[in-house]
């Protein structure tokens, strides 16, 4: 099965209707229901091991949380309740926000930006966003295996057992490598004409299919759907 292809402007508008959704749902329920339909969504796209990884990891979030509201009383669970009623805002746009970094290339990005006629004072940030995070992801991965070499885990368990070490050996060379990264996306897209104030082409077919006007249909019924049943609830 071909993997799914969504516009950039139609990631942008599932984002927002994420965020709203996650916002307002009415239940813990309805927020397990985001994960799983934005879990689907990653496997349409092809990221099957991202989706699995991502429903399993808020399933047991949601299992600690309804633990957690039938074992402690009082201060301790209000303040568990408080703090992972923030997880589970934040964990869905987290999981969306990942597929569309994953999914959307800068150039695709740029030029359904440019559509929409936004500033590049604000594309150009986004823009380098998209690719400064997977190429850190990379040096963050590399870095690692060289460290394991050495005996050096960046887990808590590493830490608490040697922080020096482990600040020395992983955190300081990632810094190093976050700052040379972002001074090489900087040249690099200098060099490619990201500042040439004339339209930009793009080879790739970027306009709204049905596939992207389903599925933002799909989320804006979700979120209606949210809104409809905390009326009735109430």
């Amino acid at each position: 099965m071909k993997p799914l292809r969504l516009n950039p402007r139609a990631k942008l508008f599932l984002i927002l209707l994420c965020v709203l959704s996650a916002m307002f749902a009415p239940s813990l329920s309805f927020q397990f229901a985001l994960g799983v339909l934005i879990g689907l969504l990653a496997a349409l796209c092809g990221k099957w091991r991202y989706a699995l990884r991502g429903m399993i990891v808020y399933a047991l979030i949601c299992l600690f949380t309804g633990w957690c509201m039938g074992a402690f009383t009082g201060t301790w669970r209000t303040m568990f309740v408080a703090f992972l009623g923030l997880v589970h805002k934040v964990y869905a746009c987290g999981m969306l926000a990942g597929i569309v970094i994953s999914t959307t290339r800068v150039g695709e990005f740029l030029s359904a930006m440019a559509r929409l006629r936004i500033p590049k004072k604000l594309t150009i940030p986004l823009a380098g966003m998209l690719r400064y995070l997977p190429t850190i992801r990379e040096d963050w991965r590399f870095i690692k295996d060289a460290m394991r070499l050495r005996d050096i885990s960046p887990t808590l368990p590493g830490f608490l057992k040697a922080p020096a070490m482990t600040i020395d050996c992983i955190y300081v060379p990632l810094l190093t490598a976050a700052s040379k990264a972002a001074d090489e996306l900087s040249i690099a897209s200098v060099t490619r004409g990201i500042e040439n104030p004339k339209p930009r082409t793009c080879l790739v077919n970027i306009q709204m299919c049905r596939t992207d006007w389903l599925t933002m249909a799909l989320f804006a019924a979700f979120l209606a759907a949210e809104n409809v049943w905390k009326a009735v609830g109430v």
